[in-house]
């Protein structure tokens, strides 16, 4: 017996599988679909609090069913499992992930395509529970408070001791972390852990000769910035909003 005789018998023979029925077929969709629906809801309830993209939520239902779809066409023949390794390694994403949960979620939905294309619906259904119960056990966990950097802008340049002694009025845990003075302007970037910078913001808006305030997040979301409060403080109009 040849190696080619070999090869076909203990390799290619047993690879092919038998043709899945239609119902089959359907079923293996079907469990798919609940589980993206599933993937789904949970992933728009873990991201209720920051800034929801339906695109690409829509995109992990349909990458599950898609992934589900390849597991099924590769089970049915070698050929078509080695054609698909060839098209998908031309295949290249290179949007940067911004939320690395999303990353999780992307990798969530690709598993339970895989698992469910071969059948193996319990193990899908164990994994979504375990992924489901560790992601809210820890979004519910306490963090320390990230810290903050605030940014003042003057036009005197002996502003930093009034600017830094109300800072320490708001909080005790504060660092100079750059200055830069000139003849005629004053620029300050200071890090620190405040609950509320709203009061803070107020307090060094009074001070004569601040042009800039702004208090940002360590991931760059802004806060609070001055110029925005000096717009709110002129819309008397502007009902149950008091600063």
């Amino acid at each position: 017996m040849s190696f080619d005789d070999i090869f076909k018998k203990s390799f290619i023979n047993t690879v092919n599988m038998a043709d899945l029925s239609v119902l089959q077929t359907v079923t293996i969709f079907g469990v798919t679909l609940l589980f993206a629906l599933y993937i789904f809801f949970i992933y728009r309830i873990i991201t209720r609090k920051n800034f929801y993209n339906k695109n690409y939520n829509i995109s992990l239902s349909a990458i599950a069913l898609i992934t589900a779809a390849i597991i099924i066409a590769i089970q049915s023949s070698i050929v078509v499992s080695l054609g698909m390794v060839g098209a998908l390694s031309i295949v290249r994403f290179r949007n940067a992930v911004k939320d690395p949960l999303d990353l999780v979620f992307m990798f969530w939905a690709l598993a339970v395509g895989i698992i469910c294309g071969v059948g193996l619906f319990d193990i899908a259904a164990i994994l979504s529970i375990v992924v489901t119960g560790t992601i809210f056990l820890l979004d519910r966990l306490p963090v320390p408070q990230s810290p903050m950097v605030l940014m003042t802008q003057g036009i005197y340049c002996d502003m930093e001791d009034s600017i830094v002694g109300i800072v320490s009025q708001y909080t005790r845990t504060y660092k100079v972390k750059s200055r830069n003075i000139t003849p005629d302007r004053t620029s300050i970037v200071i890090e620190l852990r405040v609950k509320d910078g709203r009061e803070l913001i107020q307090k060094l808006s009074d001070l004569e000769g601040i042009e800039y305030i702004s208090i940002i997040d360590h991931d760059g979301e802004v806060t609070f910035n001055h110029s925005l409060l000096s717009f709110l403080k002129n819309l008397d109009d502007w009902k149950g909003f008091h600063l």
